[in-house]
């Protein structure tokens, strides 16, 4: 068992949407693994199936997070099966490149709806199961909620947003006694960098597919069942990210030097470019769109 400060996750109810794959899922099979009882939420049926098989047959059900009357329920029936609830972590998230100018609205919409709307309506449902002493959120934000590259401003927008969310959140249970994280992550080994930001106007912009180069996985997962077992008020990864959140505006500065001379044409091919979202979303309503 691992110890962190003399305390574990063994025993802690965890909640974990978007789980079927990348750091959900990853993070489903560490905290099973380290003792903890986990239910899972997410959109792909049969990945999340055999996360829950490898988590001990752990409860789940298939879930979209851009729909609230969804969340409210599956997340009551999963916590019903639980027993319970100590810890939520918010992770379900999409990507997909945008010009801001030119671009399709609906990736725009998209992203909102479920790395916005889904972190609210998660934390939204289960906050009332974890008001109480050893209670604790973790909302998956991101080093682009500090950092802004070209082609990313819907997903550094939204989780610019889950950042605010959380540091609201944490005010607003700070009575109950549950705390609330924060995690920021730069580019991981995950499917959300390699389907999301390795397109052709992102190499057309950098020469590569990443800025900072793919980190590994698991380092970033230890530091997320380090944070649950302490509760900790922030997570990132790899290490360097703590150094660059206290310099957002000289990094974002950098940035726009470095970057700068592939933009027109990144953007010309971006408008045509054919990227899928890194995850296939169901068809829902469009929140913005309104009668004529």
């Amino acid at each position: 068992m691992k110890l962190f400060g003399g305390v574990s996750v063994a025993g802690r109810r965890v909640l974990i949407t978007g789980a079927a794959r990348g750091i959900g899922a990853a993070l489903a099979r560490q905290l099973y693994e380290a003792g903890a009882k986990v239910a899972l939420l997410g959109l792909e049926e049969e990945l999340l199936g055999e996360v829950a098989r490898e988590c001990g047959d752990a409860p789940w059900r298939y879930c979209d997070v851009g729909d609230v009357e969804q969340v409210d329920r599956v997340v009551e029936m999963l916590v019903g099966e639980l027993g319970g609830l100590d810890v939520v972590v918010a992770n379900a998230g999409v990507a997909r490149q945008l010009p801001l100018i030119g671009g399709d609205p609906a990736v725009m919409e998209e992203t909102l709806a479920v790395n916005v709307l889904g972190v609210y309506y998660t934390v939204r449902a289960a906050g009332p199961h974890i008001s109480h002493a050893n209670g604790y959120a973790l909302v998956v934000s991101s080093l682009a909620a500090a950092v802004n590259l070209p082609l990313v401003g819907a997903y550094s927008a939204s989780k610019a947003a889950v950042e605010a969310l959380g540091h609201t959140l944490r005010i607003e249970l700070k009575h109950t006694g549950a705390k609330v994280g924060i995690a920021y992550f730069a580019e991981l080994d995950t499917d959300m960098t390699s389907r999301g930001f390795g397109t052709a106007a992102a190499r057309a912009i950098l020469g590569r597919s990443t800025v900072s180069g793919v980190a590994p996985l698991g380092p970033a997962i230890d530091s997320v069942e380090k944070a649950i077992a302490r509760r900790r008020r922030q997570v990132v990864s790899p290490w360097w990210v703590a150094v660059a959140l206290p310099f957002r505006p000289i990094a974002q500065r950098l940035i726009g030097l470095t970057l700068r001379r592939g933009v027109r044409r990144a953007l010309e091919i971006a408008r045509s470019e054919e990227a899928p979202f890194t995850t296939d979303q169901p068809t829902r309503p469009r929140k913005m769109e309104r009668p004529a």
